[in-house]
């Protein structure tokens, strides 16, 4: 699949609202939310092709697909990607992998054990190492190699150029134990997420200087500790090769050499059918190249599907008929096409043909796809315009709109940080609501938002409730002003039309009607020319303005307008009854207190429009909504990248679910490399789409990407990961506190309840776990959608003996 919208060297680098600010929720609603939601909950499972390694064949060499060369082999630095982490993970120890819940889990390879040995006054964690653990010079892997780490990444040293120093700032000492074959590492603060330290552990060679540490690792790793060990780095043909390492004490590597190869998402599909990779990611495309092929078979019938399948016989009869009339140079030209179709033709067959020597293993990825709202200014720094666009989106359609074609299972994404399957993982959705159109518009009314809002004179206020509350305070002052200024106008009318005579009248009527008149046809002519060029302009830019398109059914808004009752007593009332509710299901008695506001007649702030809002225009009236003169339309900024096809229709669709309730957008796409350093890092959207990937470190890798954003001096934003600019004071708090809490469960409900709090922000929209499409020759076993799970190297290779030994680049 193509990695399009994760940000890049993200892998392990990422990582006060009550549950009823939106007023949507009911108890069914929060009947779901319960905590029986966590233990229900099931990941998709890998599909790797397994096989007791006593079926895997010794020998032969994979070739696995990689996007791009890796720009460094050191994982911490802030250029590393997933070509980084691959190689890596067969080359170092990794102390904690994830298993296929997505639990860290000890690595009996590098550990006999690691546990809290000590909670008071400060926590002990004592590490116990495999006695065979040795680096590939020979040398033990010990508390030498702990300490070299902890001074690289604990960010006292600026020297070393790293990308993050979460929980190695926290660390106070690391001493040899009672031998070497122990490491003691005393804790100035606790921390929660310890199993996520030391991994990858480097050597002490590279982590002990920063020279080596900055540039001893970007293109060579001279000293590992894995099932494989680096043989050579060959830029030129764009591949990295690993070879089976003498010195590993675990069980043997299967494989005699596994090279990673650098071939473009786009050529792939040839790549497999010229048997120059045996694994390597796909998209939807290329699993139904496959699917076809092995459908097809060997039967030796015409293929259905591929060029001139779409030829009918009336076309087909027509192309023969060029080919051989008496017009020389047409049947020239025909007879070139004949043949080139030909060609095309017989090349699509042999490629069909040699795709059937794969399978197509499929699982969801471990990232997850979600709409992020750029709060920092505009409509969307309004937090009810960000819950109208929230409650605007049909979920399970997006999720369904990509999954279902796939065969895998099509669910919403109910967490920021965990999921489906994952320890702590429960929904907390209901926290913003589910789609609802109505409410979505009345959320927009209460913001401002109205069908003839774009025809109001500007206003200089700012979105939001202070600015109204200020507009209120001003208004008394001006109706007065207002209505002297009428009656003085009125007076005036009046005396002048005492002095017209009753022909005068008459004359100047029917011209105004004349007027009027051609007037609308000048208006109309223009309004044709300037869609025409509008329409061109956006053709020409890659732009396309949606609500903006003339639909039928976009008309001006009616000038009697219905106005929405103010909520009852009873309604006020069990609003603040589900409010208790809601704290009690989160265990947050905070969330539980109800304040003078929630007592109001208008119930909780934004659950209802206030007295006097105008309802939501009805469905035939349709067009972006306005306010203050300004037109309500969103930037929505998309890549262009031939692998990011699914991530535009999941815009498209998004798209046309905000115009239902009159949010306009703007979809600008922009080329992939470009795509989120240059708009969505800088700040420059208001809604994109893009991934991050899991973790099983929530409390550590989920703060950054969440985290309040803070004035810098300049007076700019730092905002570390959080691209959204959305955030609280109070989900910071969750944060430190649940990265503080050495009690699991404990920490696992305080991110909890951080996440209910990120659903209520309405900064970020979870919308599905992203697919993971693996192509991998039907051969081979222990590999492909690996899902949760880091891939075991040493367990790959070929169940078929007769496969072993054979080139990498056969023919199939």
């Amino acid at each position: 699949m193509s990695h399009v919208g994760v940000p890049r060297g993200t892998v392990r680098k990422r990582r006060s609202l009550a549950l009823l600010t939106a007023g949507v929720l009911t108890i069914p609603a929060l009947a779901g939310c319960s905590s029986d939601s966590e233990e229900t909950s099931r990941a998709v499972p890998q599909d790797i092709a397994p096989a007791a390694r006593d079926r895997v064949a010794d020998g032969s060499t994979v070739n696995w697909a990689v996007d791009a060369m890796p720009t460094t082999l050191n994982a911490f630095q802030a250029d590393a990607d997933s070509a980084t982490t691959k190689i890596t993970g067969a080359l170092l120890p990794t102390l904690f992998p994830m298993d296929a819940a997505g639990h860290p889990k000890l690595n009996p390879d590098y550990l006999e054990s690691a546990k809290i040995i000590e909670r008071e006054p400060k926590q002990v964690v004592l590490y116990k190492l495999n006695q065979q653990a040795v680096w590939s010079d020979g040398r033990e892997i010990g508390a030498p190699d702990f300490v070299a780490q902890w001074r690289a990444l604990s960010g006292k040293d600026s020297a070393f150029w790293t990308a993050r120093n979460a929980g190695y700032e926290r660390i106070e000492k690391i001493e040899r134990g009672s031998d070497d074959l122990q490491v003691r590492v005393t804790f100035a603060k606790p921390y929660a997420d310890w199993r996520s330290l030391f991994s990858p552990l480097y050597p002490k060679e590279i982590t002990g200087s920063p020279d080596t540490f900055n540039d001893g690792a970007r293109t060579a790793l001279k000293n590992t500790a894995g099932p494989f060990q680096l043989k050579g780095v060959d830029k030129a043909k764009g591949t990295v090769t690993l070879v089976r390492s003498p010195r590993w004490w675990g069980e043997k590597a299967k494989l005699d050499s596994l090279v990673f190869r650098v071939v473009a998402p786009k050529d792939r599909t040839k790549a497999l059918a010229d048997g120059t990779v045996h694994v390597t990611d796909i998209d939807a495309a290329t699993a139904n190249r496959i699917a076809l092929a092995l459908r097809d078979g060997s039967g030796g019938q015409p293929l259905t599907h591929g060029p001139g399948a779409d030829l009918t016989p009336a076309a087909a009869l027509r192309s023969w008929a060029l080919a051989h009339g008496s017009d020389e140079k047409q049947a020239e030209i025909a007879q070139a096409a004949r043949e080139a179709n030909r060609k095309a033709v017989v090349a699509y067959g042999a490629e069909q043909k040699a795709l059937r020597g794969y399978a197509v293993r499929k699982s969801l990825e471990p990232a997850y796809t979600q709409l992020a709202l750029n709060g920092e200014s505009g409509p969307l720094a309004d937090d009810r315009v960000r819950r109208a666009v929230a409650r605007a989106l049909d979920r399970q359609e997006l999720a369904e709109t990509v999954l279902k074609p796939l065969g895998l299972p099509a669910k919403p994404l109910g967490s920021h940080l965990a999921l489906a399957g994952q320890p702590g993982y429960k929904d907390g959705s209901g926290a913003l609501g589910d789609q609802n159109t109505k409410e979505a518009q009345a959320l927009l009314a209460d913001a401002g938002w109205t069908q003839g809002g774009a025809a109001e004179k500007p206003k200089d206020t700012k979105a939001g409730s202070e600015a109204e509350k200020k507009e209120g305070e001003e208004k008394a002052g001006t109706t007065e002003k207002a209505e002297k200024a009428d009656k003085a106008d009125k007076a005036d009318a009046d005396e002048k039309k005492t002095d017209k005579t009753e022909a005068e009248e008459k004359a100047e009527k029917k011209a105004e009607e004349k007027a009027d008149k051609d007037a609308d046809e000048d208006a109309e002519k223009a309004d044709r020319a300037a869609g025409s060029d509008e329409s061109a302009a956006s053709r020409a830019e890659g732009l396309y303005i949606v609500g903006q398109d003339d639909k039928p059914g976009a008309g001006p808004a009616r000038s009697a307008a219905t106005h929405v009752l103010a909520p009852s007593r009873d309604a006020a009332a069990q609003s603040i009854a589900l409010l208790r509710q809601a704290g009690a299901v989160s265990g947050d008695s905070a969330a539980a207190k109800v304040t003078a506001q929630d007592k109001q007649p208008g119930g909780a702030a934004g659950a209802y429009a206030p007295v006097g809002t105008a309802a939501p225009a009805p469905a035939s009236v349709r067009g972006p909504l306005g306010k203050d003169g300004k037109t309500l339309t969103l930037r929505f900024v998309l890549p262009s990248g031939p692998g990011s096809q699914s991530l535009r229709g999941v815009g498209d669709r998004i798209a046309a679910m905000l115009e239902k309730i009159g949010i306009g957008t703007e979809i600008t796409k922009v080329p992939d490399e470009s795509y989120f350093k240059d708009h969505i890092a800088s700040g420059d959207y208001d809604l994109a789409l893009y991934s991050w990937p899991a973790t099983a470190y929530p409390a550590t890798d989920g703060r950054p990407i969440y985290a309040k954003p803070e004035p810098a001096t300049d007076g700019s934003l730092l905002v570390e990961q959080n691209y959204t600019r959305v955030g609280t004071d109070h989900i910071d708090q969750l944060f430190d506190q649940a990265v503080a809490e050495l009690d699991e469960k404990a920490s696992r409900e305080l991110m909890k309840q951080a996440d209910a709090r990120i659903w209520a922000a309405a900064g970020s929209i979870p919308l599905f776990q992203r697919p993971q499409l693996v192509a991998v020759d039907k051969k081979l076993s222990n590999v492909g959608a690996f899902g949760f799970a880091a891939p075991r190297y040493q367990d790959i290779g070929f169940t078929d003996r007769q496969a072993a030994g054979s080139p990498a680049d056969r023919k199939k």
